[in-house]
């Protein structure tokens, strides 16, 4: 079964108000209707995209019934588990850290109900980096628009990732655009969010974020953006980054110009 532990500190990149208010959605997560319905819709889009990568990058077929066999993943900010789980399923080795220990219990009991052994964790990326831990890939979704220091955690992420590693990224563009739709559409006008869950200010930009992996030791290799559909109800991914958009970062020794 799965297993829960607990870290007592919290490193400098952790957010107060931002735990807090996931902290206060959490047994909400595994509500497909509920407060984190745009993730569970979004779900399928990203799940497809971090598997094929994956596959393609250590030599796995994506057909298998549990292609990831092998890799140790890190889900950073895995909140409730949506991703974590099936990760899992699809064989990775997964560690879940999350800096809300409401996020951890929520996801460390849900996981339990579904047979899966995940071991989910209250604790920073910086702490993890202080137990010398290191992980294949790392799952790093829709996370630094939440943080108090974007670059000192995409820092703690990178040295957390194995030389051959590849980390995924997710995250909002600050464009007006993005506060229109992702902000006033989807928490004032539609009301997909509670009010507040974004501070559009925080939102990263893709040369924010690629100037960060590079302070980090690491080179974005790729990215895409990710939209939605809301006639079909559904996101895919698109050319536009002007809203929501996912990358692909790994050790700069590793790639080639």
């Amino acid at each position: 079964m799965g297993q829960m532990k607990e870290t007592p500190q919290k490193a400098i990149t952790i957010d107060p108000e931002e735990v807090a208010k996931f902290t206060a959605m959490a047994e909400d997560w595994w509500n497909p209707k509920g407060k984190f319905r745009p993730l569970h819709k979004f779900n399928p889009t990203r799940l497809t995209y971090i598997r094929n990568h994956l596959c393609s990058h250590f030599g796995k077929n994506p057909e298998d019934e549990r292609p990831l066999e092998g890799i140790r993943l890190l889900d950073i900010g895995c909140g409730g588990g949506l991703l974590s789980e099936p990760m899992a399923r699809l064989g990775a080795s997964v560690t879940g850290a999350d800096a809300s220990p409401a996020n951890i219990k929520t996801a460390h009991i849900h996981a339990q109900s579904q047979g899966l052994n995940i071991e989910y964790r209250a604790i920073t990326a910086e702490e993890l980096v202080t137990e010398g831990q290191q992980f294949d890939a790392i799952l790093n979704m829709e996370v630094v628009e939440h943080v108090a220091d974007v670059q000192a955690f995409i820092g703690a992420c990178g040295q957390l990732l194995a030389p051959s590693g590849m980390m995924f990224l997710a995250t909002l563009n600050r464009t007006l655009k993005a506060f229109g739709l992702a902000v006033v559409g989807a928490e004032y006008i539609l009301g997909w969010l509670p009010r507040g869950t974004h501070d559009w200010h925080k939102f990263v930009t893709p040369r924010e974020l690629e100037d960060a992996l590079n302070q980090a030791g690491l080179a974005l290799t790729s990215s895409t953006g990710v939209s939605f559909n809301p006639l079909r109800d559904r996101w895919s991914l698109s050319g536009d980054l002007d809203v929501n958009y996912m990358g692909i970062a790994q050790h700069k020794s590793t790639t080639t110009n």
